[in-house]
């Protein structure tokens, strides 16, 4: 049996390395000499990590959430935006939300029906076409507030204008209808406890409080006049309908799919024993929420969430096997939450370490982020008595969505460093292999083919990379005497995706997988053989 370190590079798309380095392509622009080591000379592939192989629509960019929940669930899961479309195709979608009894109460309680999330088409949290499958399914006799939250990372930093523009053109000529607030996604959508940035977006659309213009789109253009962005949207009130705020007769529809980003908020909007600021006596009656967004918050869910049984870590645990997640802030919930299917406590055997991010604006003031300490606590578990390690590095994702290459250079250069530092302690103790992927693209595309700054995960693959202290590598380094699968790039299945990597890290381990893990092993492809079509079934 061997020990298993999985490494996340977060953000990290694949690269050819051919030729000058692509202007918008931060890891070609930068240097990374363990990476370019690892890349020619250990056995590799490539990993679909995008639409169908993740569980996503076609075409879909992947995500962290839908990457570390496959990476961890060794099968496809089918991911909430596709039950939700499905829902509207079969027309349960009102059904699922509640639709129909939510505007009898509200007629008999003469109160306003509250619409907040992320309006884009991006994917990853939300998308605009359930705003406006609502829409089609809402009385126009009952009062309807919009609460836009604009997006920016994974859309174009300037689109937003066309997202509340398509709102605000369904909202015409109902009387009742109307567009109550805009706010960047940077204030509604915070996750590390900058209760600052909650309270602000929570201020505009509960209290009323902020400046009101008459025209959303006239706000959105005078912002990016003001170098503004859409991730970064003032919480600002529209139409006069800004300042009526919501009260106690009032229901409040969450629309976001995706929870980690939607916590803090909903818990400011409908928990009653919240401390984190002062909030107004009368609250909403109601928050429809359409998925989970964390256990215990007094939300009415639209879509409950689908159990991932027996994922890699709970597989692990079932056999007594140690195991440690690490990651900053920023990711920590992907390495423990997504990684272990939706499952908030950790398993029996599994120790955790989350690092704090720095506290900073943007990370592409600190483009470093807290990568050195994640990387020391990888160190300390590759000496102890652990079988699996799941690590994260958050830096070229966070830095690539901010759109500064010059900082998105610099973070891939800190996470490049901290591989050699791990991949040298990984060499001190032969018992391990290290494979080294993602879960999706961002930071090797931050420029579109205008020219123009791209700040959302691409359709890119990943790359997956095996470095076994056991095995010769290319370049004719000596081996071990720890039993190594050897492997060249040849070997390595061809059509990988990212459900493939748990039953990869079973076959280190000498454990057949369960039965409800239908990946492949990618070092295993003459065994297990057989292509397989996009849902994941061998043909």
């Amino acid at each position: 049996m061997r020990k298993v370190l999985l490494v996340i590079l977060d953000g990290w798309g694949h690269s050819d390395f051919h030729g000058e380095p692509d202007p918008g392509n931060a890891i070609e622009l930068a240097d990374v000499p363990t990476f370019r080591r690892l890349f020619a000379n250990r056995p590799r592939t490539r990993l679909a990590c995008s639409g169908r192989d993740v569980g996503l629509p076609e075409g879909q960019m992947g995500n962290s959430e839908v990457g570390h929940l496959n990476l961890g669930a060794g099968r496809i899961v089918n991911q909430d935006i596709v039950r939700i479309d499905r829902s509207m195709e079969d027309d349960s979608f009102g059904e699922r939300l509640g639709l129909g009894d939510i505007a009898r109460r509200l007629r008999e309680s003469g109160g306003t029906l509250h619409v907040a999330g992320l309006v884009s088409d991006g994917g990853v949290h939300s998308h605009i076409r359930h705003f406006v499958g609502l829409l089609e399914r809402w009385p126009t006799d009952v009062p309807l507030r919009l609460h836009c939250f604009t997006d920016g990372r994974d859309t174009s930093p300037t689109r937003g204008r066309a997202y509340v523009g398509r709102l605000a053109e369904l909202c015409q000529d109902r009387d009742a209808w109307a567009i109550a607030s805009v706010t960047g996604r940077y204030w509604a959508m915070d996750r590390d406890k900058r209760w600052d940035r909650t309270r602000k977006a929570f201020d505009v659309m509960v209290r009323g409080e902020a400046e009101n213009w008459a025209d959303e789109i006239g706000f959105l253009d005078d912002s990016y006049a003001a170098r503004t962005t859409d991730e970064f949207v003032e919480p600002t009130g529209i139409r006069g309908v800004g300042e009526e705020g919501m009260g106690p007769a009032d229901t409040v529809l969450l629309m976001n799919f995706r929870a980690d980003r939607m916590r803090q908020i909903t818990a400011a909007l409908s928990d009653p024993a919240f401390a984190a600021f002062e909030r107004p006596a009368a609250m909403p009656s109601e928050v429809v929420s359409m998925t989970e967004y964390e256990d215990g918050l007094p939300t009415t869910i639209a879509f409950e969430p689908v159990d991932v049984k027996m994922g890699l870590s709970e597989f692990l645990a079932a056999r007594g096997l140690a195991q440690l997640k690490v990651a900053e802030t920023e990711k920590y919930a992907h390495v423990t939450y997504f990684f272990n299917g939706g499952e908030e406590t950790p398993w029996a055997g599994e120790d955790r370490v989350l690092v704090p991010s720095p506290k900073v604006a943007t990370y592409d003031l600190q483009p470093e982020m807290s990568a050195r300490g994640v990387a020391d606590a990888v160190i300390d578990g590759l000496k102890g008595e652990y079988h699996f390690i799941l690590v994260n590095f958050a830096n070229p994702d966070m830095v690539g969505h901010t759109g500064v290459i010059p900082a998105a250079v610099t973070a891939v250069e800190t996470v490049d460093a901290c591989m050699s530092d791990i991949l040298e302690c990984v060499e001190e103790h032969p018992d391990w292999v290290a494979l080294v992927t993602a879960d999706h693209g961002n930071c090797e595309m931050m420029l579109d083919a205008d020219g123009n700054v791209h700040t959302a995960h691409t359709t890119e693959p990943v790359d997956f990379i095996v470095f076994d202290p056991g095995q010769e590598a290319a370049s004719g380094a000596e081996r071990t005497d720890v039993s190594s699968r050897d492997a060249t790039s040849d070997d390595l299945l061809a059509d990988a995706r990212l459900a493939d990597v748990a039953l990869t890290v079973l076959g280190y381990l000498g454990l057949e997988p369960p039965e409800v893990m239908d990946g492949r092993d990618i070092l295993a492809r003459a065994a297990v053989g057989g292509s397989r079509d996009a849902s994941g079934g061998k043909e």
